[in-house]
């Protein structure tokens, strides 16, 4: 399969878009209620292509957009701390009139989706966590996110950034294409990036991480519907966190997928794209 593929069937474009002044990538498809799908640590709107096309086909206006530094999206030469990110959010939604959305967040984009969602409710109509990250600061999960990235980053070999790929996914012979790797080895090594690559890592540093984590104050203040989506083998965080994270946002919905890692949206695309429409419609709660 290729993003090709994956995307066949459905219109869609890309498009760059004035996000208070930073120049952001988005996927666009579809048409109704906006849906904004928002990528992990050092991803790409690619992360969604297996989603897009069902969402866009159910009557959504589908947004994928790189957030800033990552992808093809500017970014300031500044910590991309949480706030920012939310920030950036929020100016792409205004740059197109967008008042109210869906969120579809995986891992740092969960993280960032949350804290929208706890510090601006008016703006969220429901809240899908994949995997989410920012609860926790785990030093391990932390390391392992941080060297595998550098790795890719500043080596030239190919195969390292398919390293970082495969550590996502429980399957990645079947998940981690030739194509979605050159995709990322492509964005890893533009001199921008290389550049911003600090910058990308600071959540991974532990006073940045633990001034930035979803507080249980914050997530007590989330009142959109919220499902949470967790693969049973996810290197970066155990089932007892997901489970902690579904008491903390009342009257959550918790899936846990079995045969599963990091990227449940992708390794399992059919049976999260028909649970997620399900949740959308109201018909899940």
């Amino acid at each position: 399969m290729s993003i090709w593929t994956d995307l066949a069937g459905v219109e869609f474009r890309l498009a760059y878009v004035d996000a208070e002044g930073i120049r952001t990538r988005s996927l666009r498809a579809g048409s109704g209620e906006a849906v904004i799908f928002l990528h992990g640590t050092s991803g790409h709107l690619e992360a969604f292509v297996r989603n897009i096309p069902a969402h866009a086909a159910a009557g959504y206006s589908c947004h994928a957009i790189d957030m800033i530094g990552h992808g093809y999206t500017a970014g300031p030469d500044a910590p991309y701390r949480i706030p920012r990110y939310v920030a950036h959010v929020l100016a792409y939604m205004d740059a197109l009139g967008i008042d109210r959305a869906h969120f579809v967040g995986e891992s740092l984009g969960g993280w960032v989706a949350g804290r929208l969602a706890a510090d601006h409710p008016d703006r969220v109509s429901r809240l899908t966590l994949v995997a989410p990250g920012g609860t926790v600061a785990n030093p391990t999960v932390m390391e392992r996110i941080r060297t595998s990235t550098r790795k890719a980053v500043e080596e030239d070999d190919i195969a390292f950034t398919r390293k970082r790929l495969e550590l996502l996914m429980f399957d990645p012979a079947a998940n981690v294409s030739d194509e979605l790797v050159e995709v990322r080895h492509h964005i890893y090594h533009q001199p921008e990036f290389v550049k911003a690559l600090p910058n990308l890592l600071c959540l991974q540093e532990m006073d940045n991480r633990l001034e930035d984590l979803l507080s249980p104050e914050q997530m007590a203040r989330i009142t959109a519907p919220t499902l949470i989506v967790w693969g049973a083998e996810n290197p970066f965080g155990d089932v007892p966190e997901a489970h902690a994270l579904n008491r903390s946002i009342a009257g959550s919905t918790l899936e846990i997928f079995a045969e599963c890692g990091h990227w449940p949206q992708h390794e399992h695309a059919d049976r999260f794209n028909a649970l997620h429409l399900d949740f959308l419609s109201g018909a899940r709660a």
